[in-house]
């Protein structure tokens, strides 16, 4: 039996990639309707949230929410990736770091900063993934682009390997935080273990490890509830109901920023819109 249309949220082992995970979730689910909001890398485990049918129109806007991290961040060793399973390119130590030196140090990556992604990542260069590039041993330098760091704290420091935390907007790569904060202490410095723990809503706590999941039991969160979850909800009289069901835009007053979760009277979900310009505008109508 196909699963009904809702959110899937899975605790990642480390290994298998972020497109394994929707593959076998695509078979639980005995649909090809399957997608997930924001890419684990396969070293990474934690929460990775699946949508299953009219669910993946939510995707992309829960993906641009705020996500949390549990990360151990390697000095004096430096990587290809910034990451544990790259080549090392530079082994200068770490010496003569202390709490204080890693606390000012920690402090400049807070708050709104500009970071340049990982070479190894999704992002394309001349149609190319840029992780592709460096794997065929091409030298990647990206763009940076601006990214907010809403908490970064070093939990315990055995001075070489620091356990943090990490909460931040989307977009936000940590492995290039451990290579940032190792330049910024004079060393070098790369990730060896990461563990998303948030997204938008959603934690560890909602999170089911892959290989607990069953046909016909999957623990689907559905559509009406994670729209609820994911975003503010506002709803709609009946008359304006027909016009979203037809996919008309409302005139509309003040409203949060971002999407909101559209609903009838009788609470049936109809929509993902957004307010601007006086007007409701349907990102994704859902009925």
């Amino acid at each position: 039996m196909t699963a009904p249309d809702g959110v899937l949220v899975v605790d990642k082992p480390a290994g298998p990639t972020s497109h394994d995970v929707v593959a076998a979730v695509r078979r639980l689910a005995q649909t090809r309707r399957v997608g997930h909001a924001g890419t684990l890398d396969p070293m990474a485990t934690g929460v990775l949230v699946i949508g299953i049918g009219r669910a993946t129109r939510l995707l992309g806007h829960i993906a641009q929410g705020a996500k949390s991290y549990d990360a151990t961040i390697r000095l004096g060793v430096g990587t290809v990736t910034d990451d544990a399973q790259g080549t090392v390119t530079e082994t200068p130590g770490a010496k003569n770091i202390d709490r204080a030196m890693l606390e000012n140090a920690v402090a400049a990556f807070r708050g709104r900063i500009s970071q340049v992604p990982s070479a190894v990542s999704a992002i394309k260069v001349e149609g190319r993934r840029s992780y592709e590039l460096v794997r065929a041993g091409e030298d990647v330098v990206l763009k940076p682009r601006e990214v907010n760091v809403y908490a970064f704290d070093v939990d315990d420091v055995p001075v070489i390997d620091l356990d943090v935390t990490v909460s931040c907007s989307a977009g936000t790569y940590i492995r290039a935080l451990a290579r940032d904060l190792g330049a910024a202490l004079g060393t070098a410095g790369h990730l060896t273990a990461l563990r998303r723990t948030e997204v938008g809503p959603w934690s560890l706590a909602d999170a089911k490890p892959l290989d607990d999941l069953v046909v016909d039991e999957l623990p689907v969160i559905g559509l009406s509830e994670a729209a609820a979850r994911a975003f503010p909800v506002i709803t709609v009289s009946a008359e304006e109901a027909e016009k979203v069901r037809h996919g008309a835009r409302l005139p509309w007053g003040a409203a949060p920023d971002g999407p909101l979760a559209v609903f009838d009277p009788e609470g049936s979900l109809l929509a993902l819109a957004e307010a601007r310009d006086a007007r409701l505008m349907l990102l994704a109508v859902l009925v």
